[in-house]
């Protein structure tokens, strides 16, 4: 970032470019697409998006992206409007990105380093400021011209927008290399203690269900309106990083551990994906799980693709139990909130709620009570020595009832349900 910048007061003014490719197949409007990367942008604090427009484009330009003439277009308006920052919502190469910062005199930023610089303001916990720094590493690694003293804070952004790291040294790889090293260290670490935990966790024989869900549907209130927590809950995406977990009493007296997990969203950057798979693990060890939509949302059905898709590669099962949860009803007319409801009625694996009046709420816990109270089986199970991991599992689940040790192996009497059946039948 130039001197200009630096010293200029206030926040720093950005302006969003949504580049729209004539004949990409996309399941999203542009219009759409652009609202998103501008509500990214206002999620980070020290920026004020001053302008925003989607970038018609026959085809890619390898060496700026955009044409000479849409170039020199752009670079007007910029300067009109004293811009800092331009974000770019799509993926740029690193040639790309130091030509186009060249051209317009501005710092740039693609969507990976945006919603790097969103997840390294969240972060909270040990494990997520851990996570960021490594998926920055390896973003970063392929951006030859970057520095690297944000690397030794604990928090807060990672030095694309604002502050350290922006002198534009061109960093040392194997400086980049060995940092990677160092931090999967203090991760693994982390990661087994938390495994500990989890493990002490499964002898509790308390169901777990998780709120999955595009990011900014509503998550986090729906879960402070069901535990009287007070999560971090806002109207920006990703307001909700770091999993959170509390118990939870249902109507009956049955209690219940409920899951908060980072928002999903659509092109999500594989360093990410990589990264924050240990995020979502309560997702893969949940009984239910609870999709929460925000069914007002223009783009709702295209949100939950992307959801089924997300849950389909972190290797979900197909068997685990889902419910539909329809949000923010309270934002709808009274016409499209009737249909809605007539369709909630129909259909017990959705139930219409909004988390901010509590309306559909009661209903909600009472289909939770339903959907959990599956029948148990029980069943004799013989296992020869050398299947130490199944036997292990079933330990962890808390589904073994009598066991005898025999000269072949073990005989295990287990008192479960169809869904551990089929997880174990997995192994």
């Amino acid at each position: 970032m130039s001197d200009a910048i630096e010293s200029r007061d206030g926040p720093t003014r950005a302006y969003v470019l949504h580049p729209a490719l004539k004949g990409a197949a996309s399941r999203r409007l542009p219009e759409h697409g652009l609202a998103e990367a501008v509500s990214l942008a206002a999620a980070l604090p020290d920026l004020d998006v001053v302008g925003s427009e989607v970038v018609p484009l026959a085809k890619l330009h390898p060496g700026h992206l955009f044409g000479t003439g849409k170039l020199a277009e752009l670079k007007g308006r910029l300067e009109a409007a004293e811009v800092d920052l331009v974000l770019v919502d799509g993926p740029v190469s690193p040639i790309q990105q130091r030509n186009l910062e060249k051209q317009w005199g501005v710092k740039l930023l693609d969507r990976t380093g945006l919603i790097l610089e969103i997840f390294a303001d969240r972060a909270r916990t040990r494990e997520g400021v851990l996570q960021v720094e490594l998926a920055a590493l390896s973003y970063q690694r392929t951006r030859l011209v970057r520095a690297w003293t944000h690397l030794e804070r604990q928090r807060g952004g990672l030095g694309f927008v604002g502050g350290p790291g922006e002198t534009q040294i061109e960093a040392d790889r194997r400086a980049i290399d060995e940092q990677v090293i160092r931090i999967r260290r203090q991760l693994a670490k982390v990661v087994k203690t938390r495994e500990l935990h989890r493990a002490a966790r499964r002898k509790v024989p308390f169901p777990i269900v998780a709120l999955v869900g595009y990011t900014n549907a509503g998550k986090s209130t729906l879960f402070n309106r069901m535990t009287g927590a007070d999560v971090m809950a806002k109207d920006m995406l990703f307001a909700t990083l770091d999993p959170t977990m509390r118990g939870v009493t249902l109507p009956s007296g049955r209690k219940i551990i409920l899951s908060d997990t980072v928002g999903f969203i659509s092109d999500l950057p594989h360093e990410l994906v990589a990264a924050f798979r240990a995020t979502l693990e309560e997702v893969l060890e949940a009984d239910l799980i609870l999709h929460v939509r925000d069914i007002s949302h223009p783009e709702t059905e295209e949100q939950a693709e992307d959801v089924a898709e997300i849950l389909e590669g972190l290797g979900v099962d197909e068997d685990v139990t889902l419910i539909e949860v329809w949000n923010k009803i309270d934002a709808l007319s009274p016409e499209i909130r009737a249909a809605l409801l007539v369709q909630d009625a129909r259909r017990s694996e959705v139930q219409a709620v909004s988390a901010i009046t509590g309306e559909g709420l009661d209903a909600l816990l009472a289909n939770i009570e339903d959907r959990l109270a599956e029948e148990r089986i029980e069943e004799v199970l013989n296992l020869p020595f050398s299947a130490g991991r199944a036997r292990a599992w079933l330990h962890e689940q808390n589904v073994v009832r009598a066991e005898r040790q025999g000269k072949d192996g073990w005989r295990i009497k287990v008192n479960w349900t169809p869904t551990q059946q089929s997880r174990f039948m997995a192994l």
